[in-house]
């Protein structure tokens, strides 16, 4: 229970990855606060945690600043604080970049980055005032090494990679650490539709042979996001079976 009574929010929180990590969360007691835009994930989750009273569901465009500042103040009016921000939501639309439109690139960076930075800005101020927080970025791999078809979603996430390293620097003397999780290829209902022949050769590409699991994701940021991680900041913690 290592998270006892520490209020955990976690934008896109009711689907994917973002709900494994709101799962592991709530095995180690914390409080939940899920923003995600799909109301009936929200509910899902929510009654698969089980517990209402440490759950709270919100419908919230990260895009949109005075929405997320909105529902953070509903969390501080009803909890106090937030103590750990999970900077999960993220969308892809993928196309090369002779056939990318200009709204696949924008919509891809409104909600990737500057979600992110919408969400840490409004928290940032909570957690300056409480004089302790952690924050954990949702990066990727392509972020790192690139990926034909994907320059909106690279650009994204490699963007991630700056804000936190950046926000390291700036929050460490108020006791708040930024940390990123770079996930490789994860086990997910898309890849669950790949070929055989098209996971073998991906495969020969991972030097575990495998796609990871999202709970291999949750446990690498439930690790940021603990007392054991107190004294790393600025860090990616890349979760790749040795991809990259």
């Amino acid at each position: 229970m290592r998270f006892q009574d520490k209020v955990v929010l976690v934008t896109g929180g009711a689907q994917g990855i973002g709900k494994e990590i709101a799962l592991d969360f709530a095995r180690g007691g914390a409080k939940l606060v899920l923003f995600d835009v799909n109301e009936q994930a929200l509910s899902d989750t929510a009654k698969e945690i089980g517990d209402s009273l440490r759950v709270m569901n919100l419908k919230v465009d990260v895009t949109n600043l005075s929405d997320v500042e909105k529902n953070v103040n509903k969390v501080i009016d009803n909890w106090g604080r937030v103590d750990i921000l999970i900077n999960n939501a993220g969308i892809t639309r993928d196309n090369l970049i002779l056939r990318l439109s200009e709204n696949d690139w924008d919509s891809v960076l409104n909600v990737n980055l500057k979600g992110s930075f919408n969400c840490a800005k409004t928290l940032a101020r909570v957690m300056v005032k409480q004089r302790a927080g952690k924050i954990v970025n949702i990066s990727s791999v392509i972020g790192i090494m690139g990926n034909p078809g994907q320059v909106n979603y690279g650009a994204s996430k490699a963007g991630l990679i700056g804000i936190t390293k950046s926000l390291a620097r700036e929050l460490g003397g108020r006791n708040i650490t930024v940390n990123a999780v770079a996930p490789g290829y994860i086990r997910t209902a898309m890849t669950d539709k790949i070929s055989d022949k098209v996971k073998e050769e991906m495969f020969k590409r991972i030097p575990l042979s495998r796609f990871g699991e999202p709970l291999d994701v949750a446990k690498a940021v439930t690790f940021l996001a603990s007392e054991d991680a107190d004294y790393i900041t600025g860090q990616v913690l890349v979760v790749d079976g040795g991809l990259v």
